[in-house]
């Protein structure tokens, strides 16, 4: 059985004709943990929203499971299971934490199953149950990434993919969101594809890593090749 969850082969894409992304190929096998890497503007957060289809590539190819499913509206690829966590972190403010677990199991009609999975989030966090009817605005920085991780693991994704999750928050709830992160994988076995940009982070955690520069994909290896490599950590990352 081909271990491969997600690949995406000479992908290209950009803004109303400004190309961003130029020819990245990238794997991700079931049961990892992936890490993309980069400076500020190196194509990280283009990567993760072309393959969820936000926007459309000027040509290569997404697959998933060996899928082609570069042509795929996001929604289908939800269905899929295939879910993205973005940096804005997608939350309904003026919503309850409550309800903004139910808007993630949308696609669930189960009535049993959500309350299952309720407590399978409440479980992983339960800050959020404590916070259940609070609405989300005021949440805490990290309670409301929390509640973003909960909110789309409603729809039980198979690869999860986390755009700058400790973004904004204190090194304490960083630690805390990146060990999260982890659990989802060794707990709940979800594949994850994380854009970071606080290496330390994502070197505690991943199992591969590549890093982008200028839309292409300058460097790939494992956790700890990786962070031996003091040259590459200060030309591109700045560590």
């Amino acid at each position: 059985m081909n271990d491969i969850m997600l690949e995406t082969q000479s992908l290209e894409a950009g803004y109303k004709g400004v190309k961003v992304l130029w020819g990245v190929n990238i794997k991700v096998h079931r049961g990892e943990i992936v890490s993309i890497l980069g400076p500020n503007g190196a194509g990280k957060t283009t990567l993760i929203r072309t393959i969820m289809g936000i926007i459309k590539p000027y040509s290569g190819k997404v697959l998933f499971e060996g899928k082609d499913i570069t042509n795929l509206d996001p929604y289908r690829r939800i269905k899929l299971g295939l879910y993205l966590v973005p940096d804005t972190r997608g939350l309904f403010p003026e919503m309850s934490v409550y309800e903004n677990l139910l808007m993630g199991a949308y696609l669930v009609k189960n009535r049993s199953e959500v309350e299952k999975k309720l407590e399978e989030v409440y479980g992983l966090f339960p800050v959020l149950k404590e916070r259940n009817k609070q609405k989300a605005r005021t949440l805490s920085g990290g309670e409301q990434q929390m509640l973003a991780i909960a909110k789309v693991l409603m729809g039980s994704p198979r690869l999860l993919m986390l755009d700058e999750p400790t973004l904004g928050l204190s090194p304490k709830l960083s630690a805390e969101v990146t060990n999260t992160i982890k659990k989802l994988r060794d707990e709940l076995g979800i594949t994850i594809l994380l854009v970071e940009e606080k290496v330390h982070y994502a070197l505690k955690i991943s199992d591969r890593v590549y890093v982008i520069d200028q839309g292409n994909i300058v460097y790939e290896a494992d956790r700890t090749r990786f962070a031996s490599a003091e040259e590459i950590l200060r030309k591109y990352v700045g560590t």
